[in-house]
């Protein structure tokens, strides 16, 4: 076993303590070092202190005064069972490696300490099986590995560092002893990629309280957080604002609920639709693991879905959907994700788009931990259906689905879908224009418009206005008052719609309001009506399609980004409030023009239900998964998994 030091910026005087004199202060910010060529990080904050014998632990390697220790709990296990223990811990947590049970203490019993210690309260060591065990009367650590400060019996838990290879992270986090957050303070060798650590699984216990216990989670860069300064991808906005002083209510849920922050993740711009090369400048746009590698991640939540997709070490992201930004990278993505039904939870402290429309959503590949961080994110807003039997909706309508199987391999996916999906629920499929049926029950106080005129502006006129009052103008005010007047750079996309903003008068937002309600009153009753049963919620489910397969290779310059005029079946549930959630269908095989290669890519469809539903659809994803229609995508280069290219290369590297 080898332990090395790869400290980052620390005195190697004390990990955890700080020094005050009379024109100094030093404080720690944590300890990097490598156990058998695996990289962690020693937090600065200690988790409790154990009693250690005068010269025990010997033969365990150490580096400035820190060993790396195991401590199994009472309950656990006994000391003749430790290593099905430790076997257990090796599949189960990604950061313990055997090399922490050289050194273990057992707290409770296990041990029987020689002659004068057998009733003693000290601590004494046992060797045994080429392993030191050091009893503990009692402890409040949680069983896991530790690194140990000897000449303190201080202990600090363990993170793992991965490199983000995708790209997908803006900063890691660590969380402190306040409840708030801060850097986490390492770096591995990558090329440009930050280093994200994640603690121990080993340290969370899942209870009814805290059903999310050890969840690893990423989190978009408009929410803020305690402690951490936040960027909404703009350069000037991250350096011009202090740390936020608190967490908004809808993370703080998930930390309530025991989900682990490990970074905020890129957004583009003010959470406007960006495409890699053409429109990110202040930052480089995530890269989406699948296929290639270099297709679009689609935006805004683009961290969240490369992330997701790219590391089996990450659980599930929240980012935020207004006009598709979860379900775009949701799609292009392979994963499961959700645009709720609207006004599900406060977001108090998230940076806004439009918070008429504006709704938070998870990119996951599991769908049993997706009902589970709904509960947690939603609260009693959310209707899980995870205990519940319901009773599916047979009406399944189709928005522009494929006739023919044989049209193409995606054509194949999305229809054989739509026929184990209706069989499944002993329903039919039913063609839906949302044009003509517009066109068959106009609203009167649509004047005659069609679909297409009547919301043409709609989604312009309510972001753009909304954002300029609550974002634009609050920040160019700052920003000059700080700067001698100045302006901040700001990239082609927001100032083009910005731009169309300004040009519009301020009634122009109470018509797009008005417009949106006319729209959604229509939707919620002739399309999709909620039904009468609650274990059927929904009278009827929407269905159209996601993702294609087709390929957008991020290496393409982009023509001037224009104002996202016009409706699509993706605005739908924009207007209707209705939630609209990602399946993964599979991927097909498509010859890149970048590798030069076949290559996979994801096919996915949205489904939609009436407002309020959210959990049945969820319950749906998890009973075709267990019907086998479905199947969990995996982190990879493909949805079944497989190796990424630019991973493979990270671990070539001779570190």
């Amino acid at each position: 076993m080898a332990i090395r030091n790869r400290s980052v910026g620390l005195s190697v005087l004390s990990l955890v303590s700080s020094l005050s004199l009379a024109s100094a202060k030093l404080a720690a910010t944590g300890l990097t070092v490598t156990l058998n060529d695996v990289y962690y990080y020693i937090s600065p904050f200690s988790s409790g202190k154990v009693d250690v014998p005068c010269g025990s632990l010997s033969a365990v390697p150490k580096v400035f005064g820190f060993k790396p220790v195991a401590i199994v709990n009472q309950g656990d296990v006994a000391q003749e069972d430790v290593s099905d223990l430790f076997a257990k811990w090796a599949t189960i947590d990604d950061v313990f490696q055997p090399a922490f049970a050289d050194g273990v203490f057992l707290a409770g019993s296990g041990v029987s300490c020689p002659g004068p210690y057998r009733n003693s309260t000290k601590a004494c060591e046992v060797k045994a099986a080429s392993r030191s065990f050091i009893s503990l009367q009692k402890s409040k650590v949680p069983s896991g590995p530790y690194f140990l400060e000897v000449a303190t019996g201080q202990v600090y838990p363990v993170y793992r560092l991965y490199e983000d290879f995708a790209g997908a992270f803006m900063e890691s986090v660590l969380p402190t002893p306040d409840g708030g957050f801060q850097v986490l303070s390492a770096q591995i060798p990558g090329s440009a990629a930050l280093t994200i650590g994640v603690p121990s699984r080993l340290y969370f216990t899942k209870t009814a309280e805290k059903p999310l216990a050890g969840v690893r989670l990423g989190v978009k860069d408009i929410y803020r957080i305690k402690g951490m300064k936040g960027s909404n991808g703009n350069r000037a906005w991250y350096s011009l604002y202090p740390a936020s002083t608190y967490t908004g209510p809808a993370i703080q849920n998930l930390i309530d609920a025991g989900a682990q922050i490990v970074g905020l993740q890129k957004t583009s711009q003010f959470a406007n639709g960006e495409s890699a090369t053409a429109d990110w400048v202040d930052y480089h746009a995530p890269f989406n693991p699948r296929g290639d590698g270099y297709q679009q991640p689609s935006s805004s939540s683009s961290g969240a879905g490369a992330s997701v997709a790219a590391y089996e070490w990450l659980d599930i992201a929240i980012g935020s959907d207004t006009g598709g930004s979860v379900r775009g990278p949701a799609g292009v993505s392979g994963l499961f994700g959700n645009r709720p039904s609207h006004g599900l939870v406060s977001l108090d402290n998230v940076m806004p788009l439009s918070p008429t429309l504006d709704t938070p959503g998870f990119l996951v590949r599991d769908p049993y931990l997706w009902d589970a961080a709904n509960a947690a994110l939603y609260g009693s807003n959310y209707k899980s259906m995870a205990k519940v039997k319901p009773k599916y909706p047979t009406n399944i309508k189709t928005v522009s689905f494929p006739t023919n199987p044989n049209q193409n391999a995606a054509a194949g996916i999305v229809t054989k879908f739509l026929s184990d999906l209706t069989a499944f629920v002993g329903g039919t499929a039913n063609p839906l224009n949302l044009a003509t049926a517009w066109a068959a029950s106009t609203p009167a106080e649509a004047g005659g418009a069609s679909l297409s005129e009547f919301l043409n502006t709609t989604y312009a006129t309510l972001i753009t206005k909304e954002q300029i009052e609550l974002v634009r103008e609050p920040f160019y005010r700052d920003y000059a008052a700080a700067h001698d007047g100045r302006r901040p750079f700001v990239n082609p996309v927001p100032l083009s719609r910005w731009g169309y903003g300004d040009t519009i008068p301020d009634s122009a937002h109470g018509e797009a309001v008005r417009n949106k309600t006319i729209f959604m009153e229509w939707f919620n009753t002739e399309i999709l009506a909620p039904s009468e049963d609650p274990a059927e919620c929904s009278s009827s489910l929407l269905l159209y399609i996601q993702s294609s397969g087709g390929l957008s290779p991020r290496n393409r310059y982009g023509s001037v980004p224009g104002v996202p005029f016009g409706f699509s079946t993706g605005r739908a549930s924009v207007f209707s409030e209705t939630p609209d959630h990602v399946f993964p269908l599979g991927q097909i095989a498509v010859n890149s023009t970048i590798s030069q290669h076949e290559e996979f890519s994801p096919v996915g469809v949205s489904v939609m239900a009436a407002k309020g539903c959210d959990g049945l659809l969820v319950k749906l994803a998890q009973d075709l998964v267990e019907a086998d229609i479905l199947k969990v995508p995996l982190a990879g280069s493909t949805v079944e998994g497989g190796p990424i290219i630019r991973r493979r290369m990270a671990e070539m590297r001779d570190y």
